[in-house]
Parts: C-alpha cells; structure tokens; sequence
C-alpha cells in the first residue's frame, strides 16, 4: 500500500510560486535526532536532578584548588634545585655548558678569556654592578640596556643563566692575555 505522499509528491505547499516537495527524513537523521534526545535527558538527570557529576562551576573550584595547593607547598627537589641556583656551580659539567654559551653569546664583547673588550673585564676585583654570584645572575637576566648589554632572561633558560654565571664566577681571578683596565668598585674582601 503507497502512502499518500508516496501518491503525491506535491502536497501542495506553494509560497510565492515555489512548490514544496513533502519528502520524508533519512532514517539515519531521525535515529541520530533521536539519540541527541536521549543523550540530553541523561545528561539532565546526571547532573542537575540527581547531581552525581560535578557541573562546571564545581570541576573549576576543584582544579583551582588543586593549583594553590601545589603551588604553596613546592616539592622538595624543586626546593633545592631553586637553593642551589643562588650559589655558583663548581660541577665540570655546568662549567661547560656555561663556557660554551659564554664562548656563543658573551665573548664578543667579554672576550673568550673574559679579559674584557667592549664589555667589562670579568677577571679582575673591580665591579659595575656588584660582585656577588646574585649580582651576577641579575645582570645576566636583566641586562643592562644602557651601556649596551641586553637582557638574556627571554633567551636562556634558568639553568643555562646559572651555568653561564657559574662560568664567569670561575674565571675571577685569572689572568688573560689582554686584560681592559679596570672599572667600577673593587670588591671588598
């Protein structure tokens, strides 16, 4: 038996001179329209009328909770790791990979035995911007733009800056080939 818009492909639909054609859905459209409904009454009772899951606002609370609690209790290597970044390194290893980047980076205007050319001699007792190994960190990160020195914290790594002051903190009191008089403030003691 024919259905009757199997009978009559037009049903008589017309809007301004277009004639609508009555065609079923695929199957395929409906069952997955189905679905979609049924998915939907689920996920209602899953969340809003029993509240076994979490909604939203509660899964934010709890990861926001999780991140402070992590961040006020650091694990204890990353203690120690961070303590031994305030003193220089005398492992052969960090001294060069710290000579290698100074060699790449500093050289130019340190020079390759540090005796100094356009920059500062790093050799001698006499300092810019003071003679601590912190001192020397901060001058590595920061830079000083105004005599010429960009900043290196957006180019190195932390460990690599540690290597490299480990490096200049080595060469203290070496003697170079050609050394630049000296600047700044001698270091007391």
């Amino acid at each position: 038996m024919k259905r009757d818009y199997e009978e009559k492909p037009m049903a008589g639909h017309e809007v301004d001179g277009i004639n609508e054609l009555d065609n079923q859905l695929p199957r395929w459209w409906v069952w997955l329209f189905n679905l979609t409904i049924i998915f939907s009454v689920i996920y209602v009772l899953y969340f809003d009328v029993f509240k076994i899951g979490d909604s939203q606002a509660a899964q934010y609370e709890k990861e926001v909770a999780r991140a402070r609690k992590q961040q006020a209790a650091p694990a204890p290597a990353l203690a120690a790791v961070a303590a031994s970044l305030d003193e220089p390194s005398a492992d052969p290893q960090i001294l060069a990979k710290g000579k290698g980047i100074y060699v790449a980076n500093c050289a130019v205007c340190h020079a390759p035995d540090g005796g100094g050319l356009i920059g500062p001699n790093l050799c001698d007792d006499y300092f810019i911007h003071g003679p601590t190994f912190a001192d020397s960190v901060h001058i590595i990160r920061e830079g000083v733009p105004a005599k010429g020195m960009i900043p290196w914290k957006n180019t190195l790594r932390p460990a690599d800056i540690h290597a490299v002051a480990s490096y200049i903190f080595s060469l203290r009191g070496t003697a170079p080939a050609n050394p630049k008089a000296p600047e700044g403030v001698k270091a007391e003691g």
